[in-house]
Order: C-alpha cells, then sequence, then structure tokens
C-alpha cells in the first residue's frame, strides 16, 4: 500500500498511542475513502491527501487534504481533520476560539452562521465563518506573527461520534471554498 494511503490510516500516531483503533483509509482513482468515528465517506479525487509528519499527528490531526485553488485565489484549500480522544472542548468554545482567528475589513464585520444537525444519527454543529483570517503556519506558537489573508472562509464541523468528537476545518479563499463546499457537505452527509 502506498505510503499516502499508511498515512492516512486513522490510529497510527495519536490514536495508536492512546490504545484506541481506527479504519482505514482506501485510495483509488474516485477519491480518498476517509473514515471518521466509525464512518466512512469518499472525498473527490481532486482532493489531495498530505502526509502528515510526526508533530502534526501528535497534535491529533489525522488526515489532511488540499483542495485546488480557484483560478483567481492565491492559495489552495485546505480539510484537516483531527481528534483529541475524549477532550477538545465543547462545540460553543471551539466556534468561539474559530472565529477569534477572524478579523473583519474595516467598515465590516465577521459574517457567521452556526447550525446543529445530523449525520445519520450522529450531532453534528456546523459553522461557516468568513472575513480576514489570521493565518499562521504554527498556529499554537504564540511567537509566530500573523499574516492576514483578505476574503476567507472556514467551514467548521464538531462531529460527535462515540468515542468523542471529531473536528472537521475546511478553510480557505472564500472562493475556492465556494467552490468545494457542495462536494464537502456530501461528503459529511455521505458519512455512514
Amino acid at each position: 500500500m502506498r505510503r499516502a494511503c499508511w498515512v492516512l490510516l486513522f490510529g497510527l500516531g495519536v490514536l495508536a498511542a492512546v490504545g484506541a483503533s481506527r479504519g482505514e483509509d482506501k485510495k483509488d482513482d474516485k477519491g480518498t475513502v476517509v473514515e471518521v468515528g466509525g464512518f466512512k465517506a469518499k472525498v473527490p479525487s481532486s482532493w489531495k491527501s498530505v502526509e502528515l509528519t510526526e508533530q502534526q499527528r501528535n497534535f491529533g490531526r489525522i488526515a489532511q487534504f488540499t483542495l485546488p485553488k480557484d483560478k483567481d485565489d492565491k492559495y489552495d484549500a485546505e480539510m484537516y481533520v483531527f481528534y483529541f480522544k475524549g477532550s477538545g472542548g465543547d462545540a460553543k468554545s471551539n466556534v468561539e476560539r474559530w472565529k477569534g482567528q477572524f478579523t473583519a475589513a474595516e467598515g465590516k464585520k465577521v459574517e457567521s452562521k452556526v447550525e446543529d444537525m445530523k449525520v445519520g444519527d450522529t450531532p453534528v454543529t456546523y459553522a461557516d465563518i468568513q472575513g480576514t483570517y489570521k493565518y499562521k503556519k504554527q498556529p499554537f506558537n504564540p511567537n509566530e506573527k500573523e499574516e492576514l489573508r483578505p476574503d476567507y472562509r472556514l467551514i467548521g464541523v464538531i462531529f460527535d461520534a462515540k468515542d468523542g468528537p471529531y473536528f472537521i476545518r475546511l478553510i480557505g479563499p472564500a472562493k475556492t471554498v465556494a467552490e468545494n463546499k457542495k462536494a464537502f457537505d456530501e461528503w459529511l452527509k455521505g458519512l455512514k
């Protein structure tokens, strides 16, 4: 099996360390099957899986994809899946933290919409936030300077699986996120 597929083996690194087991992601020419809390669905083939570093796995990241940018955008979008065994904070505090990663252009405010829904029988909090993103390559490094990226959008999902919440983030330039939102929503709702 190719190394990229092994990187997406849920449980490798973080989850292996806590003694939990997860399913395996499989890739074919039609996309990668991603497992979240025992549920599986295939992401579009245009979403490219990213090999995770040991440090990223140690900080709870269990999958990452790059989504191709819109022709007018400077950056690609990215989708991350995080899992922290039995922790990670509640939905409200995570949504507030995500909102805090944005600032508004002068005379405007950060736009946000939060809704509760279900994927099958699983409760999900779905946040859609837009504004100027305070990008940091190392988000938890207090010494790293923020780079302001205007017209960004984040779709953040807290997926309350039986073994604890999973945190899913789709973030990037607003146009690129808009182009991929339908596929993201289909992937999320297709988790079975």
